[in-house]
């Protein structure tokens, strides 16, 4: 039986780091499993802000992988400010009171000249080289995904001129995500991103989003299907751990400042003033890039001398640290915007065996999950009795030696699993 080819055009590819390409590079790693032969678009020479190189190891032999050049205005940016243009480039955004003029000006052309955003010089190009190599190899579908969203751009283009199926994956949603406000957006800026965002959704043939609240705010938007597959886990190679001995508690991944759980930090504060043994045992774990707002949090409530610091690391280091914390920390913002917001970093939190304390708002997708699964225990912001007692709990059951996840119906989250959910749209 001939497989179907499907074209996948992304930014985001190994070396790439960071989560947004996990997504498809597991489902390019299982689409052979349904007869689909994955054909990769991705840039030649991308300027990613997060390099990790493990991840070349985990692209599918059975993937045709295609490149072509792409022009980043960041780095130009970098010959002016390096740092300020790695982190703006990764969707770090400080809080406008810690910003620099220069990061300020930066944020205004990034949001009003590079619409939607700063890889939009990738679209001509790639649709020029896109027209013939479609027609040549016969492809009569395609995938975009975002971010970055100018990627959809191309799928729009080609889908005009070619009548090709084509399908918009959203990994994030589009005008309503957090950082979309800090942009220095003019009114018209702001005008054209939702003309383009109603093009996309409108235009393509069925859209695929990762969570029920960002399907909820699309079908305001269209009438298109929309199917939600969420992102997942995946089998992962034999680690070798040892539990940490301390009462770890560990975040994975960036802490930005308008992320930080001050709730969180006080509860700590209070239990390591009120528990002699639990100020012997207690450590807070910090695997990822941490903002300055929140270190100077943590010493607003006397826990710096707490604090493991680690910084970035690669992503099975990341699993091992998942695997030897006592207890996994997952952090959102407390707004209606960031109720869509599913980490994919969740799905190995729930198969890593360790119970997760999540914090966000009330009636947030991850909430729904967590409790689906048995994965560990929700908070909102407002709930410091509740979390103070079952941080506690949590390490009673440490110093027992009896601290551990109990999760269920995680197979559904499996990637070979959501891969077959891919498969039949196709």
């Amino acid at each position: 039986m001939n497989k179907k080819k499907v074209l996948i055009i992304t930014y985001y590819w190994p070396p790439a780091g960071g989560p947004g390409v996990q997504r498809w590079l597991k489902f390019v790693k299982y689409l052979p499993e349904f007869d689909v032969e994955p054909v990769v678009f991705i840039p030649e020479n991308p300027n990613y802000p997060i390099v990790d190189e493990s991840l070349v190891s985990d692209v599918s032999k059975a993937a045709t992988i295609i490149k072509h050049p792409i022009n980043e205005p960041y780095k130009w940016a970098g010959l002016f400010s390096s740092k300020s243009s790695k982190t703006i480039s990764k969707g770090i955004i400080a809080d406008e009171k810690e910003q620099s003029f220069l990061e300020k000006a930066m944020l205004f052309v990034r949001g009003n000249f590079f619409i939607p955003d700063a890889r939009v010089g990738w679209v001509m190009p790639s649709v020029s080289f896109l027209l013939d190599y479609i027609k040549k190899e016969n492809i009569e579908t395609i995938i975009t995904t975002g971010p970055p969203h100018s990627v959809h751009l191309i799928g729009i283009q080609l889908k005009q001129k070619l009548g090709v199926k084509w399908l918009a994956d959203f990994r994030d949603p589009w005008t309503t995500i957090g950082y979309h406000k800090q942009l220095r957006l003019s009114s018209a800026s702001k005008a054209k991103h939702k003309s383009l965002e109603k093009q996309v959704l409108n235009t393509s043939d069925q859209i695929i989003v990762t969570s029920f609240v960002t399907k909820k705010e699309f079908r305001e938007i269209t009438d298109k299907p929309i199917e939600v597959i969420t992102n997942g886990y995946d089998d992962v190679k034999h680690v070798d751990f040892e539990m940490d001995s301390k009462f770890t508690l560990s975040h994975i991944g960036s802490l930005l400042s308008k992320r930080n759980p001050e709730i969180l930090w006080q509860v700590l504060g209070d239990l390591i003033s009120e528990y002699e043994s639990f100020s012997k045992d207690f450590q807070l774990n910090f695997v990822g890039y941490v903002s300055e707002g929140v270190l100077k949090s943590i010493e607003k409530y006397n826990l710096s001398n707490y604090v493991n610091n680690v910084g970035y690391v690669s992503h099975m280091e990341a699993i091992k640290y998942q695997k030897k914390s006592q207890l996994l920390a997952l952090i959102e913002i407390d707004s209606e915007e960031t109720k869509c917001i599913i980490p994919g970093k969740l799905f190995e939190y729930m198969i890593s065996n360790r119970p997760i304390i999540a914090i966000g708002p009330n009636g947030s997708d991850v909430e729904n999950i967590i409790k689906e699964t048995n994965a560990g225990h929700y908070f909102n912001y407002s709930d410091f009795d509740s979390l103070k007692r079952i941080i506690l709990e949590q390490y009673k059951s440490f110093q027992n030696k009896t601290l551990q996840s109990y999760p269920v119906g995680l197979q559904k989250y499996h990637r070979k699993a959501l891969t077959k959910s891919l498969a039949n749209l196709l």
